[in-house]
C-alpha cells in the first residue's frame, strides 16, 4: 500500500521506520510509504490510547487527511483526528507499535515536531472506527484571531501545579463543560457551567468581576482547551495567565494520589468514560442520548433506559428520538447475540 506522508519540509532521502519497508521522498516535501500489510497484526486486548494535539500553522491541512487516514487504517487504529489550519487534535487507540509509528510519522513534519501526547491504557479499543475530519478549528471557541502560536499563557508542569493553585492570589478556572466538571475537578476551581467550549468567551465577558485576582490559572482534560483559553484571556487584557501543561491527564499520571489536589474522576471522550489517578479506568457508563456520565445509582432510576435515556435527559427527549434509540439498542443486542459489534452508520 502506498500512502503520502505528512509534510512539505523535508529534504529528499530514504529512511527506514519500524514496519515501513521504505520511505522515499520523490520530490522535496513529498514522501511515499510502502507499507507491509503482512507485518500488521490485530490489536491485542490491552491497547495504548494516545491523546495528542499541536497548535501549528498547517495551511495545507486538507491534503493531509488521506495519507493520515491511510496510515491509521493500515495499523488498525481507531479514534478521531481533527485537522485544521491551526493544527491537529484527537485521540486514537491501537497497539503500542501502531501508536509509536503514528507519532514518528507525524513528528517527521517539522511543524509537528512539538506534538503533545498523553498515553494511557485501556482493556480494549475504546472506539468503533477511525475518522480523520477537517475543521475550521481543532478545538472550537468561535472567536476569530485567537492564535496560541502567537500569544499564549505560561505553561505549568504538573509537579508545580499544586503550589500555583494554592496561592491565594490565583483564581482557578475549569475550562471544561459542566458534565465533565460534575464528576471531578481541582479544589477551589470555578465551574463556568458551560455546555460547550464556545460558551467560554461569553462567560469571561460576563464574569470579569469574579476574576479579580492578579493571576489566572486554567486547566482542561489534555491541555488543548486551556491553552487556547489562555490565548483568549491574554487577548482580553489578563496579564498573568497560567495553564496546566498536559492537562488533567498528565497531572493524574504524574502526581500521586496522596499529594493530589484533584477530587473525583476525569471525564474522557471515549468508551472508558472516565479515569482516575494513575489513569486507571473509573466505574462510569455513559448515556447514549446526552453523553453524560452514568453511575450505577443512575441505572437504578426509573427514567434510565439502557441505550435510550438517563434521568438527566429523559424528559427533554422527544418520543421520536426515544423510539429511534430504542430500536438502535435492540439492534445492538441482536448483534451481540450473533457475536458481532453494532456500530451504526459511519459518520
Amino acid at each position: 500500500m502506498i500512502i503520502q506522508a505528512l509534510g512539505g519540509h523535508t529534504a529528499p532521502r530514504d529512511v527506514t521506520l519500524g514496519k515501513f519497508r521504505k520511505i522515499r521522498t520523490r520530490v522535496p516535501g513529498l514522501m511515499t510509504l510502502d507499507l507491509k500489510q503482512r507485518d500488521i497484526k490485530s490489536p491485542p486486548m490491552t491497547c495504548c490510547v494516545a491523546a495528542l494535539y499541536c497548535f501549528t500553522h498547517l495551511p495545507d491541512f486538507e491534503t493531509l487527511k488521506a495519507p493520515l487516514l491511510g496510515l491509521c487504517n493500515s495499523f488498525q487504529m481507531k479514534g478521531t483526528l481533527l485537522l485544521a489550519r491551526e493544527g491537529i487534535n484527537g485521540t486514537v487507540a491501537g497497539t503500542d507499535t501502531a501508536i509509536a509509528e503514528l507519532l514518528s510519522f507525524l513528528r517527521m513534519d517539522p511543524r509537528l515536531a512539538d506534538l503533545d501526547c498523553k498515553e494511557s491504557r485501556a482493556a480494549g479499543i475504546p472506539f468503533y472506527r477511525m475518522k480523520v475530519r477537517l475543521r475550521k478549528e481543532i478545538v472550537s471557541m468561535g472567536v476569530d484571531g485567537i492564535d496560541p502560536n502567537r500569544i499564549v499563557g505560561t505553561y505549568v508542569e504538573p509537579e508545580h501545579w499544586n503550589a500555583l493553585i494554592s496561592d491565594p492570589h490565583v483564581v482557578l478556572i475549569d475550562t471544561r463543560n459542566d458534565y465533565e466538571v460534575e464528576i471531578g475537578t481541582f479544589e477551589g476551581a470555578i465551574n463556568p457551567q458551560t455546555r460547550t467550549f464556545r460558551e467560554f468567551p461569553q462567560w469571561v465577558r460576563d464574569n470579569r468581576e469574579r476574576l479579580n485576582k492578579p493571576k489566572v490559572a486554567m486547566f482542561c482534560t489534555g491541555g488543548i482547551r486551556c491553552e487556547k483559553a489562555s490565548s483568549y484571556m491574554k487577548q482580553q487584557g489578563f496579564d498573568e495567565v497560567y495553564h496546566l501543561k498536559g492537562g488533567i491527564l498528565k497531572y493524574l499520571e504524574h502526581i500521586k494520589e496522596d499529594n493530589s489536589l484533584w477530587n473525583g474522576d476525569c471525564f474522557v471522550f471515549d468508551q472508558r468514560v472516565a479515569v482516575g489517578h494513575g489513569l486507571n479506568e473509573s466505574d462510569y457508563d455513559q448515556c447514549f442520548a446526552c453523553r453524560y456520565p452514568v453511575t450505577e445509582g443512575d441505572k437504578q432510576h426509573p427514567l434510565y433506559i439502557e441505550g435510550v435515556s438517563c434521568p438527566r435527559c429523559h424528559n427533554r427527549m422527544s418520543l421520536d428520538r426515544r423510539e429511534r434509540f430504542a430500536e438502535r439498542q435492540k439492534q445492538i443486542k441482536l448483534a451481540t447475540k450473533r457475536g458481532e459489534v453494532h456500530i451504526g452508520r459511519a459518520g
